[in-house]
């Protein structure tokens, strides 16, 4: 079966902790702080393998951790850094948190290599702390935690135009035909399990990337037969060609076969189905006046190109008609947006606290005229947020907020212009 769903555990190397230690030499009675810093933790890293078209890697091995910081020793020897950690991913790899859903990243377009998880940070050794005042420092900081997420990975074909129809309609003889693809084919009801891909070179026009999606059945937006496995590849495409059995070969309706269709494609997502179509009528070629009068590529004309949709009657078997379609689609690509789709990110694992529950106190330091807040949580949060930046200022903002420090402080007096100090960063108090 093809892959491309997986569900994996990832975790950052842990920062090495920051070591307490004191010089000790002979004829020197009372040697400084020497504590080593500890070493920084790997780092979770994607990176895009153009070798790679399936999640199957991902199967097999469901965790995967980066290398913890050595702590640091005497003689201010810093301990060793973490390896990290790369995942070699395919492209179109759309990578979300598990448990909310929400996008991380989509490995498309350019962005080939994204950092998921930094590594902990190692922590100052004990030598960081001397003062005039404290000369004898006890104290050495801890490395910064390892960071954890559950990941979803989706693979989501990169096409230009996707082909849609039900099983046993000529998808992938049609693929086979106009491009270098060359997929499977044999007679079952799903025709094709795995979604293939194929270049289309035009003479005087644009080629473009065409994938045959396997066949779709009634109900597939619900997840019937292998309906989301199917649904998804198409989520990229800009043009979609719905292929019929104009013949009706296996007794199949024509018309009731597209309307089935598009309901699938609205009910799994309406944006899919309001995109540009096009229908191929194909097997014209074993199509027989069955002295009926009624010709079935005109019944598809009469009922929808009125709505729009242009009906190209062809041959996968012997070409017939498919000239006139591949360029009837580069005319429709040409009327959208050739930006790549790509999904936005919705999620931010740069801005995760580990340990959210740790205990913080709010105080007023009457000494210092200042209000002081203070706690591993502070600390930690400090240490992942980049003050510089307008979106991690946001986040610094949020989460004094969110957490009720800023209600602490309102509690203990706290008017505007008042300071506030954190782990030796001050800043005044404005609502």
């Amino acid at each position: 079966m093809f892959a491309d769903r997986a569900k994996i555990y990832v975790r950052s190397g842990k920062g090495g902790d920051g070591h307490v230690s004191f010089r000790r030499e002979k004829f020197v009675a009372n040697g400084g702080p020497d504590g080593g810093d500890g070493g920084n933790g790997g780092s979770v890293i994607l990176e895009v393998d153009e070798g790679m078209n399936t999640l199957s890697d991902y199967r097999h091995v469901r965790k995967y951790k980066a290398e913890d910081g050595e702590d640091g020793g005497k003689r201010n020897c810093k301990g060793k850094s973490g390896a990290d950690l790369i995942l070699k991913m395919p492209a179109g790899t759309v990578v979300k948190e598990a448990e909310s859903g929400k996008v991380i990243t989509d490995l498309s377009g350019d962005n080939m290599r994204f950092l998921l998880l930094q590594g902990g940070r190692g922590g100052n050794g004990n030598q960081h702390y001397a003062t005039s005042t404290m000369q004898v420092p006890k104290y050495a900081q801890p490395g910064q935690p390892a960071k954890e997420l559950e990941l979803q990975l989706e693979l989501k074909v990169i096409a230009d135009v996707g082909l849609v129809g039900f099983p046993n309609v000529g998808k992938s003889t049609l693929l086979t035909r106009v491009s270098n693809a060359r997929p499977q084919i044999a007679n079952y009801h799903f025709t094709t399990i795995n979604p293939h891909l194929g270049v289309v070179d035009l003479d005087d026009a644009k080629g473009f990337v065409m994938a045959d999606i396997p066949g779709l059945i009634e109900g597939a937006s619900e997840g019937v037969g292998l309906g989301f496995e199917f649904l998804r590849h198409i989520e990229r495409t800009k043009v979609i060609i719905h292929i019929v059995d104009a013949a009706s070969t296996e007794g199949r309706d024509p018309i009731a076969d597209i309307y089935a269709i598009n309901k699938e494609l609205k009910a799994y997502n309406p944006e899919i189905a309001a995109r540009p179509q096009v229908i191929a009528a194909n097997k014209i070629d074993m199509i027989f006046d069955d002295g009926s009068g009624t010709n079935p590529v005109e019944a598809l004309k009469k009922e929808f190109e009125p709505q729009g949709i242009a009906v190209y009657p062809i041959s996968a078997i012997n070409g017939k008609g498919i000239r006139e379609l591949l360029y009837h689609v580069r005319e429709l690509l040409d009327t959208v947006d050739d930006k790549p789709v790509v999904f936005e990110q919705e999620f931010f694992p740069e801005y995760m606290i580990s340990g959210s529950d740790e205990p913080y106190t709010v105080v007023y330091d009457e000494e210092a005229d200042e209000y002081v807040i203070e706690g591993p949580r502070i600390e930690k949060m400090l240490g992942y947020t980049n003050l510089d930046s307008e979106k991690g200022f946001t986040f610094f903002q949020n989460f004094l907020k969110q957490n009720g420090i800023l209600d602490e402080l309102e509690a203990l007096g706290i008017k505007e212009g008042d300071t506030v100090r954190m782990y030796g960063l001050s800043f005044d108090y404005y609502k």
